[in-house]
């Protein structure tokens, strides 16, 4: 996955990529006369954490080609990186709805994509990290920015169910969110439906 770096990596990769383009292979060494031994590993460290580089054999390395850096920033990353959370969560509101009506109802795009998420209160450093050491804008409640971005419900109890290997509110409450704004009309009918829901 890419994700967003600092302008100090950016200038790196600029000065990278200006030089050698996608298939010339560099070293660390070229930013020996440039900055400090412990600066040029962060460097490195951060290129190659976040996708904008890739390490080839004899400790070299080539540039990603920088159509594919912008396109791997608009692309969904939530989905697949709670998988691998250690803490409780819930899919909420239109993210639930979302999920389960198949994606009948789809809240988002490459302009804006956010993502619903009721969690412990006592659990808010844990989810504020986890997003924040994988570049997620995320805030507590409301908020919104360019792009994917997470809302966190900080709740004192989570009641959900497995939905398509994700946590997400049971279907009543779900239905109950969906039937009290008409914009999700189309969704409600299908869940309703499906589920042979009253």
């Amino acid at each position: 996955m890419i994700y967003e770096i600092p302008q100090y990596g950016l200038r790196a990769y600029s000065l990278f990529f200006s030089k050698h383009g996608v298939r010339e292979h560099f070293r660390q060494s070229e930013l020996d006369w440039i900055v400090s031994p412990s600066m040029k590993k962060k460097i490195f460290s951060l290129l190659l954490r976040n996708g904008w580089i890739k390490k080839e054999p004899k400790n070299s390395y080539t540039c990603i080609n920088p159509a594919s850096i912008i396109n791997g920033l608009t692309e969904f990353k939530v989905p697949e990186l709670i998988k691998g959370a250690k803490r409780e969560y819930s899919f909420a509101g239109l993210s639930a709805v979302e999920i389960w009506s198949d994606y009948s109802y789809v809240q988002r795009g490459i302009e804006k994509s956010p993502y619903f998420i009721k969690i412990l209160k006592k659990d808010i450093a844990y989810w504020k990290q986890f997003f924040n050491r994988r570049n997620i804008p995320n805030y507590i409640n409301s908020g919104s920015t360019i792009g994917e971005y997470v809302i966190l419900i900080p709740s004192g109890k989570i009641t959900s169910v497995s939905k398509g290997n994700y946590s997400v509110e049971p279907l009543k409450e779900v239905l109950k969110f969906a039937k009290s704004n008409e914009m999700f009309e189309y969704a409600y009918n299908y869940m309703r439906k499906k589920y042979a829901a009253a």
